[in-house]
């Protein structure tokens, strides 16, 4: 027991720092080096990578069409690391940062989404630059690729694995199995074992034939749940149109507030809603942490800049889109109550917060009634199912970069099986270690992008130099 103490508060620790003021301040920082050597690309240069990304999903046959052994169409790869940022994050984060740091957390989610789109950028681009074919003819591709290959630091690359390894067993696999178990035992009675079996039985299904079957299922599935999802939040929104100039107002006053804590300390208020804003921002679409990118490293695209517009593009979704409408539903519906969450600010009244799927739910149920919270526990499942497909990818990959190909019929095996404990298991402790590695593969991930920004800023202006020369 002593030794569990002991773990617990060294994760606590390690915790504190890699999602502190300190680490957030690193992330943007480092997000703003890129936006400004790039000539803030990801903002002025808006329309190109629209271009680029979703029109040319809708105008360009060849982006659904991947006839490149060991490859993905370009949307295939963007829809799977789309699986894996979409999801609770977007139902119940958006929901906690809000309880937790006020409606003024979801402007400091907006800053990070803006200058973690330089970030992704970067990691992306660096990901089709240091790819390379395996013996059978696949793309090995990823943040420990470019770790190895451009910095020469294979420590670094193998440190950077083994916390993702970690971290889909936990972020990307128990925690949503958990996330799903409940949702649906609240909502329709069903035994969490029921559910963590038939999650098991069809993750296990898909994940077994690859990264091409989970692609085939992703490319369908993220679309359609996606645009239900804004749909719903859009006609929640529209139910109680007169209340969005308030929420707005709310949500710029609210990130400048200067709100004493229980300390007295002024200026309390600015402070959490920036860290809860730039954290739960940069957990939903992990901008910086170099996941997405073993994904987009397979992408049949032929120029880094390209796949990373398409990286700018998942965080623009993701973040400005989804989660903005999330976080207007919520504020519109009046479900939340400024008084009661802002005297919780600061105190240790937080951890009696209400979970943030439940305040979801009751923002649809302010339209809906109680299929609005049906809605919810639905979307909640079929947004896990998706990430623990994309999530169980790069688990494998990273497992197959430290101990090789013998160990990705293992690893699957040991993802399956962490379902169905997920589902059934009070994961409060699972939760805390899982963040912890989720933000510990940061680490590794911005000194890389750092050490190789002269790469990214390079590749970037010879592109834009063919682009103003009529170069396709």
């Amino acid at each position: 027991m002593w030794l569990m103490n002991v773990l617990l508060k060294l994760n606590e620790w390690i915790g504190n720092f890699v999602w502190g003021p300190i680490m957030i301040g690193v992330f943007l920082i480092e997000g703003m080096w890129f936006q400004v050597k790039t000539a803030f690309l990801p903002i002025w240069k808006w329309k190109l990578w629209m271009r680029k990304t979703i029109l040319a999903a809708f105008l360009e046959k060849e982006v659904h069409e991947s006839n490149e052994k060991g490859t993905l169409s370009q949307f295939q790869s963007v829809c799977t690391a789309l699986a894996a940022t979409i999801g609770t994050g977007n139902i119940a984060g958006v929901a906690t940062a809000i309880t937790a740091g006020g409606p003024g957390a979801i402007f400091w989610m907006w800053i990070s989404a803006i200058i973690g789109m330089a970030t992704t950028y970067a990691e992306n681009l660096l990901g089709i630059k240091y790819r390379y074919r395996d013996r059978d003819g696949n793309y090995v591709g990823g943040a420990m690729v470019y770790m190895e290959r451009g910095c020469k630091m294979k420590w670094m690359a193998i440190v950077f694995a083994f916390f993702c390894v970690l971290a889909s067993l936990g972020m990307g696999n128990m925690t949503q199995a958990n996330s799903v178990s409940n949702a649906l035992n609240a909502s329709f009675s069903i035994p969490l074992p029921v559910t963590g079996i038939i999650m098991a039985i069809i993750t296990g299904i898909l994940i077994l034939g690859g990264i091409k079957r989970i692609a085939r299922v992703t490319e369908k599935m993220v679309p359609l749940m996606g645009f239900a999802f804004i749909v719903g939040t859009v006609m929640v929104i529209g139910f109680h149109y007169r209340e969005i100039p308030k929420a707005f107002l709310s949500i710029i006053q609210e990130a400048f507030s200067f709100r004493a804590g229980v300390s007295g300390a002024a200026g309390y208020g600015i402070s959490r809603a920036m860290r809860l804003g730039i954290s739960r921002g940069i957990f939903t679409n992990e901008a910086g942490l170099g996941t997405s990118v073993m994904v987009n490293s397979v992408s049949n695209v032929k120029e880094p800049v390209e796949q990373g517009m398409w990286a700018i593009f998942t965080v623009f979704v993701d973040t400005i889109v989804m989660c903005t409408l999330a976080a207007l539903a919520i504020l519109v519906s009046g479900v939340y109550d400024p008084q009661i969450y802002g005297m919780a600010i600061g105190t240790d009244a937080l951890s009696m917060l209400p979970d943030g799927a439940v305040l979801t739910g009751e923002a649809f149920a302010s339209a809906f009634g109680k299929q609005g919270v049906n809605f919810i526990a639905i979307s909640i499942a079929v947004f896990a199912v998706a990430t623990l497909l994309a999530w169980s990818y790069y688990g494998e990959k990273s497992a197959e970069y430290i101990w090789g190909k013998k160990a990705v019929s293992v690893f699957r095996l040991v993802f399956i099986a962490a379902i169905y404990i997920g589902s059934i298991m009070k994961l409060t402790v699972v939760w805390e270690i899982s963040d912890t590695f989720n933000g510990m593969m940061a680490i590794p991930n911005l000194i890389a992008l750092a050490i190789l920004s002269p790469e990214v800023v390079k590749e970037t202006k010879k592109y834009m130099h063919k682009k103003s020369n009529g170069v396709k």
